[in-house]
């Protein structure tokens, strides 16, 4: 069991794998600060000041504690529907699918421009067809005629 276990993580793919999770991983961060720290103030001061981060809808309150923020909200215990988190959340889910969708693009029209050069390459004769050749080439040196 040991040897198999092994040999499935000393293949390739597992390791690419891994490799991709982790730039993945750290792709994910990214994408969270540039939102977080750039996109979403920069959306919010367009919307009047809007703090996306801080944006929330009190579902239950039943001691009614002041909640002038998220935090103070999730201090207190408050139930609140978090809208901004969730615009934040989507508008990294699109910026992360449309860098997947462009990186896909570039491998498949990578893969179709080497596809078209070896459909442009035309492939060599068989040592059977340069054989042939050369019989052919000898018979017409010679001058025999054909029958």
């Amino acid at each position: 069991m040991f040897k198999e276990f092994r040999d499935f993580a000393i293949k390739g793919n597992a390791i690419d794998l891994a490799i991709g999770v982790i730039i993945g991983a750290a792709f994910g961060t990214i994408v969270s600060s540039i939102v977080d720290d750039i996109f979403m103030p920069i959306i919010g001061l367009v919307l009047n000041g809007i703090d996306f981060s801080n944006l929330f809808v009190v579902l239950n309150n039943p001691n009614n504690i002041p909640v002038p923020s998220l935090a103070a909200a999730r201090a207190a215990g408050v139930a609140t529907l978090n809208i901004g988190l969730f615009i934040n959340a989507v508008v990294k889910f699109i910026i992360i699918a449309f860098v997947l969708f462009l990186v896909v693009k570039g491998i498949n029209s990578l893969k179709r421009e080497e596809k078209k050069e070896e459909a442009a390459a035309p492939a060599a004769p068989s040592k059977e067809e340069v054989l042939l050749t050369e019989i052919r080439d000898a018979i017409k040196a010679q001058g025999v005629p054909r029958a």
